[in-house]
C-alpha cells in the first residue's frame, strides 16, 4: 500500500451496499379478463335476460304449478349459486373460444328457440334457450374456463321441463310394476285390492296410478338434490358420487312404492275424495321427505364404503 492510497473501512453496524439486480425477475400473471371481454360479458347478460325471463315465466306455469316440477324454483335457485360460486375461477381461465364454432351453434340454437316460440313448446324452448347460452358463454369464456365449472352448468338441466310423452312412456314399465307389488303386498292383509293395468280397484273406488307415481319426476327432483349435495361434500370421490347417485335412484323407487300404499290406504278408509284432495299432496311431501331422510343416513352410514372408494381412485 503507498503513501497516497487511504484506506477506508465501513462504519461499524453498516450494511453492505446491494447491487441492482441486472435482469428483473418475471412474475407470473393469471390471464385475466379484457376490458373487451368485459363488455361482451354485459352484452350476453343482456341478451341472457331477454332470453331467460320470458321462458321462465313459461316455465313457470307449466311446470312450476305442478307436482312434477314444484322442485324448479329451488333448483333454479342452488345452481345460480354454485355458478357464482365459480364464478371467479371461471375469470381467471378465460379464453375467447373458437368464433366459427361458437357463432355456428349460438345461430342454430337461436333458429331452434324461434322455432319453439312460434310453435308454442316449452319443452323445446326451454331446451334452445339452455344451449344459446351455453353457446353465447363458450365464445366469451372458452372451453377451459367452462371445464371449470362443468358442473353448475350442467345442474341447470335440471331446471328444464322434460316432455310430458317422454315421462309417460319411460315411467309406464315401473307404474305397472309398482302398482302390482303394491296390491300383492296389501292383499297379504286382506284388503280388498284388485288390479287392471295402471288402474287399481280398492272396495268401490277406482284409484289410477299416474305419471307422478312412476319415479321419474321424484328421481328428477332427488338427484337434482341429492347431487348437489353429494357435490358439496365429497366433491373429489367421484367414485362414490355415483354411487350416491344410484342410491338416489333406488330411494324414488321405494318411496313411490311407499306413495302408492298410502293412497291405497287413504282411498279404502278416507274416500276417493281425500286421496285426490290435500292428502294426495301430503303423500306427495311425505314420500320426498322419508326419500332424502333416507338418503341422508345411508351417506352418514356410508363412511367406510366413501374410504374405500376413495382410496381406490
Amino acid at each position: 500500500m503507498t503513501d497516497d492510497t487511504v484506506a477506508t473501512f465501513p462504519p461499524v453496524g453498516a450494511r453492505p451496499a446491494t447491487l441492482p439486480s441486472a435482469l428483473p425477475q418475471e412474475t407470473a400473471q393469471k390471464p385475466t379478463m379484457t376490458k373487451e371481454n368485459r363488455w361482451g360479458l354485459l352484452i350476453l347478460a343482456i341478451g341472457a335476460a331477454m332470453l331467460i325471463l320470458p321462458t321462465l315465466q313459461g316455465i313457470a306455469q307449466v311446470s312450476w304449478s305442478t307436482e312434477q316440477g314444484a322442485h324448479g324454483p329451488i333448483v333454479l335457485a342452488i345452481a345460480i349459486w354454485l355458478f357464482a360460486r365459480r364464478w371467479p375461477v371461471i375469470r381467471a381461465n378465460a379464453e375467447p373460444g373458437s368464433a366459427i364454432w361458437g357463432s355456428l351453434a349460438f345461430a342454430v340454437m337461436l333458429l331452434a328457440y324461434t322455432v319453439a316460440k312460434i310453435v308454442g313448446s316449452i319443452v323445446l324452448e326451454s331446451a334452445a334457450m339452455y344451449g344459446a347460452l351455453v353457446a353465447a358463454l363458450y365464445l366469451f369464456v372458452g372451453f377451459r374456463a367452462m371445464r371449470e365449472a362443468w358442473f353448475p352448468i350442467a345442474y341447470f338441466l335440471f331446471v328444464l321441463p322434460p316432455p310430458g310423452s317422454v315421462v309417460a312412456a319411460a315411467t309406464q314399465p315401473l307404474r305397472l310394476q309398482i302398482s302390482e307389488y303394491a296390491v300383492a303386498f296389501l292383499s297379504l292383509f286382506g284388503y280388498p285390492v284388485a288390479r287392471s293395468g295402471l288402474m287399481i280397484y280398492v272396495s268401490q273406488y277406482i284409484l289410477e296410478v299416474k305419471a307422478a307415481c312412476g319415479g321419474l319426476n321424484s328421481m328428477i327432483s332427488l338427484s337434482a338434490i341429492g347431487l348437489f349435495y353429494a357435490y358439496i361434500r365429497h366433491n373429489s370421490n367421484i367414485r362414490y358420487c355415483l354411487l350416491f347417485f344410484m342410491v338416489i335412484i333406488f330411494m324414488a323407487i321405494v318411496a313411490n312404492f311407499a306413495r302408492v300404499l298410502i293412497l291405497i290406504l287413504i282411498t279404502y278408509y278416507l274416500g276417493n275424495g281425500a286421496a285426490q284432495g290435500f292428502l294426495h299432496q301430503f303423500a306427495g311431501m311425505t314420500m320426498f321427505t322419508v326419500a332424502m331422510v333416507g338418503i341422508l343416513l345411508f351417506d352418514g352410514a356410508a363412511g367406510p364404503i366413501r374410504r374405500a372408494l376413495a382410496t381406490k381412485a
